[in-house]
């Protein structure tokens, strides 16, 4: 049971495309928590590989994972709040990512396929639009027992925010 004063650890989840990013970077905007892109904490050989179209293994993911969980296990005991904008896709990588902290609540920015498309196809990312089903297919949505939420990334992003804002009862 989370402690009333430990502190939030908003993840932000998602296949490539939904979002995530984008709406973790409006909370830390209102918030002015220290934000963390998971893509920044892929090793060299996971870029390279998704690079190239090959999706990445479970065994590819674990160190980043546990890269991630440790970055927000060091503010977490300095008490400090954090947002992380990674995939999560399965619940095995969210226990995981939980490991940070007890206070971590996952925002799961779900989305229609084309629009996801869409959005892959319209920017400059290491991440191809190949991947997609790949990802579709290794998703794992959020389950009952997991503390978090779903948000449409169809709606805007100020919406979006706040939607997250008020679930937490964050100014």
């Amino acid at each position: 049971m989370r402690s009333p004063d430990a502190p939030l650890h908003l993840v932000f989840m998602g296949v490539s495309g939904s979002g995530k990013s984008t709406v973790a970077r409006a909370v830390q905007e209102r918030l002015g928590w220290e934000f963390a892109e998971g893509d920044d904490f892929h090793p060299p050989e996971n870029v390279k590989k998704m690079s190239e179209g090959t999706p990445l293994t479970d065994a590819d993911r674990w160190g980043w994972l546990e890269s991630l969980a440790e970055w927000t296990a060091e503010r977490d005991a300095r008490g400090e709040p954090t947002l992380i904008a990674c995939s999560a896709l399965r619940k095995a990588y969210r226990e995981v990512l939980r490991r940070g902290g007890e206070g971590t609540f996952f925002v799961h920015c779900t989305g229609d396929k084309h629009m996801l498309l869409g959005r892959m196809n319209a920017r400059d990312h290491f991440m191809p639009p190949s991947l997609l089903e790949s990802q579709l297919d290794t998703l794992e949505p959020l389950q009952p027992d997991e503390h978090g939420m779903d948000v449409d990334p169809a709606l805007p992003v100020e919406r979006l925010a706040a939607m997250v804002l008020a679930r937490l009862g964050l100014p």
